[in-house]
């Protein structure tokens, strides 16, 4: 195996809107697919629209796995994975990005814009979309490549005045993690999320991890709850069971295999966890998911 340097902190993303524009816009393709980087973070706030297929969502320390496409809103400085790759089937997923005061400091405290600076507090967790608000405001979203700056721009912001306006959603991080945090745990976190993401599929003992950060085991436990909310247990379980939806998805292998390839080593154990996580096992997640549309 080749050496890992888990100790590579989240990518500090540098954005720079094209001239004429006071915020990012892009809109990629199957030909023309995200390459940002997989593990990253940004002062700017972000709204991610995927056009159809599936794939991960991971933001700070919340693990999901989406269908059909989404719609999420990014709070500032909320390091996130990358939504797409070739596996997610997507027709094409559009970003926006804008620095909280691109308008000015006050602006989304005047009294057209209430309602926005909490939706905008919110973000700060992560905010995902669903049904036809997800597809109404992604639409509109999409449409924004095609506009004049100024249009744009008014487009935005009727696009957060929806979003404000939406009951269909779901805020994703109980607790939030933002890089806001100390020096010292920023990078104790990262080195803890960094080795899941490479070594999830083997067993991970808490010895382990405590001793790649330097503490010990009641330490670590301690600090890790605190920093997400989760135990590392719950964490790594979730990890692994996004996964495995993620498998039922995309490839037509067993169910016990699904099991072993995501990193668990009991079956009845691996069933009984997915269940729990998703309302249903595994059999029936797989049979559903020809059927829904969210």
């Amino acid at each position: 195996m080749e050496n890992i340097d888990f100790s590579n902190k989240p990518t500090l993303e540098k954005i720079i809107p094209e001239f004429g524009n006071s915020f990012y816009y892009e809109n990629f393709s199957k030909e023309n697919k995200n390459k940002s980087p997989v593990w990253h973070y940004h002062p700017e706030i972000e709204i991610v629209y995927v056009k159809g297929g599936s794939g991960k969502i991971q933001m700070g320390s919340h693990m999901s796995y989406y269908r059909n496409g989404s719609l999420m809103l990014i709070g500032s400085n909320l390091p996130h994975c990358g939504f797409t790759d070739h596996h997610t089937g997507n027709k094409s997923e559009t970003i926006l990005q804008m620095l909280p005061d691109f308008l000015g400091e006050q602006f989304f405290h005047i009294p057209e814009m209430k309602g926005i600076p909490a939706l905008l507090e919110k973000a700060k967790k992560g905010i995902v979309f669903h049904g036809d608000t997800k597809r109404r405001i992604g639409a509109r979203i999409e449409s924004l490549g095609l506009l004049a700056p100024f249009a744009r721009l008014m487009g935005l912001l009727k696009a957060l005045k929806e979003m404000e306006a939406a009951k269909d959603y779901t805020v994703l991080n109980a607790k939030g993690f933002t890089m806001e945090t100390s020096l010292q745990d920023t990078n104790r976190i990262n080195i803890v999320f960094n080795f899941v993401q490479e070594e999830f599929t083997r067993p991970i003992t808490l010895e382990e991890i405590a001793s790649m950060v330097s503490m010990s085991v009641p330490g670590f436990c301690r600090y890790f709850k605190g920093m997400t909310g989760k135990t590392f247990v719950q964490f790594l379980n979730e990890y692994r069971l996004v996964h495995a939806a993620k498998l039922l998805h995309e490839k037509q292998i067993s169910i016990t295999d699904i099991c072993y390839e995501s990193g668990f080593s009991n079956f009845s154990h691996f069933t009984k966890l997915f269940k729990k996580f998703s309302g249903r096992t595994p059999s029936a997640y797989r049979n559903e998911l020809m059927y829904v549309i969210s």
